[in-house]
């Protein structure tokens, strides 16, 4: 499948920085081939609404965001709040109409792959319900090394096609603080997932020259369709 889902351990862990940096490598590089940027849900203001500002994508904020609800919580309970229900089956129809005109899609998640959906369902269900593959960024800090562990157990228990794992700098992190809270090594040894790179921490994440260089120090070729 010509898409990538991005999803993290939890909320605010780096899953738009690294959306954004991948958009701006595709944006500076990659052209002609066309690119689809997809939120598939959100709730409050967020995600859709950087990306319109940021990029030229090509897309109706429909396409961008096919569910949206107004209270800043769990899709379902923010869709009951509303007297709505979550309509998967819209999103997967904006997804597949998407991905069927672009060379590439990219999909960023609401919330970590344990994150509810639906009453029933989490984001790590919806990627193995879509057969996508996904990459799941994982914060430098304290616990990195266990969050990492246990939510790679949860890819595997939902056989989710996980290409690996990005770990990204919440704060501005000193390479001693970066080995001691969340070696690569030991991450690798402990889930057999490769780490594919690390972001630095970003000042001013809305630098499209520096979040396209922070997506060329990455590992590309297992997480983008092209040869580089």
């Amino acid at each position: 499948m010509n898409a990538l889902l991005i999803t993290g351990t939890d909320t605010d862990v780096g899953k738009t920085v690294l959306t954004s940096a991948l958009v701006a490598y595709w944006q500076a590089y990659c052209k002609p081939r066309s690119l689809g940027v997809m939120k598939p849900l959100q709730t409050g203001t967020g995600d859709r609404e950087l990306y319109s500002r940021l990029f030229s994508l090509d897309q109706t904020l429909e396409e961008l965001n096919p569910l949206y609800f107004e209270a800043p919580i769990a899709p379902p309970l923010a869709a009951e709040k509303e007297g709505k229900r979550v309509k998967l089956e819209k999103v997967w129809q904006s997804f597949e109409a998407l991905r069927q005109k672009r060379d590439w899609v990219l999909v960023e998640s609401l919330g970590g792959l344990g994150s509810p959906i639906t009453r029933e369902t989490t984001v790590a269900d919806l990627a193995w319900d879509w057969r996508i593959a996904t990459v799941l960024v994982v914060p430098v800090k304290l616990g990195a090394i266990g969050q990492a562990v246990a939510n790679v157990a949860l890819a595997r228990s939902c056989r989710v096609h996980l290409k690996g794992i990005v770990l990204n700098c919440v704060k501005p992190c000193s390479e001693q603080e970066i080995e001691d809270w969340a070696p690569a090594d030991l991450i690798e040894s402990l889930t057999h997932v490769p780490v594919l790179g690390l972001i630095p921490f970003l000042s001013d994440p809305t630098d499209l020259t520096k979040l396209a260089q922070v997506a060329a120090d990455l590992d590309l070729e297992k997480l983008m369709p092209v040869s580089h």
